[in-house]
């Protein structure tokens, strides 16, 4: 059986050959699934797709070392690929990326080629995570959104709390309510200290401290990204 076997694995693919670039695969494949992990940024987390990350390679390292210079068996590869129709959407186009990833590291691995593999992986792990704390393409202008009722007399009152407890505020939407007793505001505002989840609090408490306030909401602009 062993010599019959040794007639369809080319030279170049030994056991430990074939261990070792699995092995490589599934240690590029976490530390890209670990970085994914450590940089997200939203709400829709899928462990799947994180589990995705590292079988991919994995698969990907096995198709490349199945077809090695075969070119018949790489066209019956693409026509099977063609067959199978994949329905899942990713959201967001970083999640794409990231996939792409975990399967350039099993192609690098199944042609043997280990270091780029990891030297791939780490740089682009690397650029991941300076990218994630240093904020890059960041373009919030406003912080978050905030909603309450007022008297229709208490305009000046407000605009004086938000100036005092702003850097900078927007007003989106106001409207009458309550058969014109009251005022619906709708304002974009940016906190002194940007993202200050304290900054937030004592904003809401000054707006509670003028009479005839109600229904105060304050929406962080990150957190709701997604919906």
């Amino acid at each position: 059986m062993l010599p019959l076997l040794k007639t369809y694995i080319p030279s170049h693919f030994t056991w430990q050959t074939i261990a070792l670039a699995f092995l490589i695969t599934f240690i590029c494949g976490g530390l890209i699934a670990k970085t994914y992990e450590r940089t997200y940024r939203g709400l829709s987390w899928s462990p799947a797709l994180v589990q995705t990350l590292v079988l991919s390679g994995i698969v990907t390292c096995m198709v490349m070392m199945a077809i090695g210079d075969n070119i018949a068996g790489a066209i019956g590869i693409i026509g099977s690929l063609a067959i199978i129709r994949f329905r899942t959407n990713l959201r967001d186009p970083r999640d794409m990326v990231f996939v792409f990833a975990a399967i350039g590291t099993g192609v690098a691995c199944g042609m043997l080629s280990f270091l780029p593999a990891l030297i791939g992986t780490a740089v682009f792990c690397l650029v991941a995570f300076i990218l994630h704390g240093s904020g890059f393409a960041a373009r919030r202008t406003h912080d978050g959104l905030l909603r309450f009722q007022a008297p229709t007399d208490g305009a000046v009152r407000v605009t004086e709390v938000l100036h005092g407890h702003t850097a900078h505020f927007a007003l989106v939407t106001l409207r009458e309510v309550a058969q014109g007793r009251l005022v619906e505001y709708a304002y974009q505002v940016k906190l002194r200290r940007s993202g200050d989840s304290d900054d937030a609090e004592r904003l809401l408490a000054a707006l509670r401290g003028i009479s005839g306030v109600e229904g105060l909401a304050y929406f962080n602009q990150q957190s709701t990204t997604e919906v």
